[in-house]
């Protein structure tokens, strides 16, 4: 695996923490140890699991939210409407974090010491999920599938056994995407409009290193921070170097921010590629006209209301019915990611622990119909990984190379 280096991964990972929030998440530290040394375990009662996440519910990617949140809460509530597991039933406790680090502090300082989780799932944000991992797994709570950047989570957690991540790695998986694009689509000169912070840092890994293995550089680059939604400046930098390739580390509004302007400007002779958090089917939803012909690099499937598959079509209804909103593939992946966490505790025995549901977790696996193919935890972290080139045509998502990697 390509290795970011050290001094920019601690400058991505420190981005926006302020001192008191530096110190209010120090104090994860300490909520965990002492439940343990009386002989419990935080958040399991004879009765209840209690579970937490944070998620953005007020800042750049509240729009993708609902999805999260309802995949996973429909999985608990199946498991709670067949009266639990191992006759316990599951509470979920949802946090904002707004996409800042600051918050995702205060979040996780409140999941973990005062409404004293068993574990963390599904939470979101790359700089976010940095800012609080350490401590949390510090603090012996286990944190299951957050969303960003997972090599970024891995090393800052040191490899923590209570860890694990199902994000696809952002290096390794955009470099072969790159490539794809410069032999497939014939580019030559490519650049890079980034989110400052772990998901800018390692995708802009993946992306140097396959402009490196063709004695390439960057033609420009143009950095942005969570919140910002003018993109004029950034798009012109590169119309300027003449790029024909541009490479995006967005998320859905800065990714339609992006293609809007292009289109606003008439440039129609450059391909548009986003990474892995741009390619949804929200960003579509939302998009609309705007991202028509924008390529995206992905692991994940994008499944779509007719999607002939039972398994795909009995979650749908069920989240359609229960919440009355079209889920999209994110709702279908938190809804996957939750039924390994379910099925593990379940496994781990009525004597749940900690270290019972890390066993657990890296025995299971999901042939959920979100995922390319059958997944399973190597590591800590989900695997195999591949991706695959989708560009939108026509309003909908379309393969347009195989399965890499």
């Amino acid at each position: 695996m390509t290795q970011e280096p050290t001094s920019r991964l601690a400058k991505a990972v420190g981005r926006g923490l302020t001192r008191r929030g530096a110190l209010g998440v120090a104090a994860l530290a300490f909520a965990s140890p002492a439940v343990r040394a009386q002989g419990t375990t935080q958040g399991v009662s004879a009765s209840e699991i209690v579970l937490g996440s944070h998620l953005d519910l007020s800042g750049p990617v509240a729009a993708g939210m609902p999805a999260l949140r309802n995949g996973m809460q429909l999985r608990l509530d199946e498991a709670n409407d067949r009266g639990g597991i191992h006759g316990r039933r599951f509470r979920l406790i949802v946090e904002d974090n707004g996409s800042q680090p600051q918050m995702a502090v205060r979040a996780a300082n409140k999941l973990v010491q005062q409404d004293q989780v068993f574990a963390i799932l599904n939470s979101f944000g790359s700089a976010t999920n940095a800012a609080t991992l350490k401590r949390i797994v510090d603090a012996g709570v286990p944190v299951f599938s957050p969303w960003g950047a997972s090599s970024v989570f891995r090393r800052v957690a040191g490899n923590s056994p209570l860890l694990f991540t199902t994000t696809p790695n952002y290096d390794t998986t955009m470099k072969p995407a790159v490539e794809w694009m410069l032999t497939n689509q014939n580019r030559r000169r490519v650049g890079y409009i980034f989110q400052e912070g772990p998901l800018g840092e390692l995708v802009g890994v993946g992306l140097k290193a396959a402009l490196a293995g063709r004695n390439m550089t960057l033609a420009a680059e143009a950095s942005y921070r969570p919140g910002d939604v003018d993109f004029s400046s950034h798009v012109q930098r590169m119309r300027a170097a003449n790029c024909d390739l541009v490479c995006t580390a967005t998320i859905t509004r800065e990714t339609i921010g992006v293609m809007a302007e292009v289109k606003k400007i008439g440039w129609n002779d450059v391909a548009i590629m986003t990474s892995p958090p741009g390619r949804t089917m929200l960003v579509q939803r939302l998009g609309a006209a705007a991202v028509e012909g924008l390529f995206g690099a992905g692991l994940w499937n994008i499944i779509g209301p007719n999607d002939p598959n039972p398994a795909v079509q009995a979650t749908w209804a069920a989240m359609k019915t229960r919440y009355n909103q079209d889920p999209d593939e994110n709702a279908l992946l938190s809804y996957a990611y939750t039924d390994m966490f379910v099925r593990a505790v379940e496994a781990a025995g009525q004597a749940l622990t900690n270290e019972g549901l890390a066993r657990a977790l890296a025995s299971v696996s999901s042939t959920h119909p979100a995922f390319y193919g059958p997944t399973r935890f190597k590591d800590g972290h989900i695997d195999p990984e591949a991706v695959r080139i989708e560009q939108v045509r026509n309003g909908a998502w379309t393969p347009v190379s195989p399965l890499i990697g």
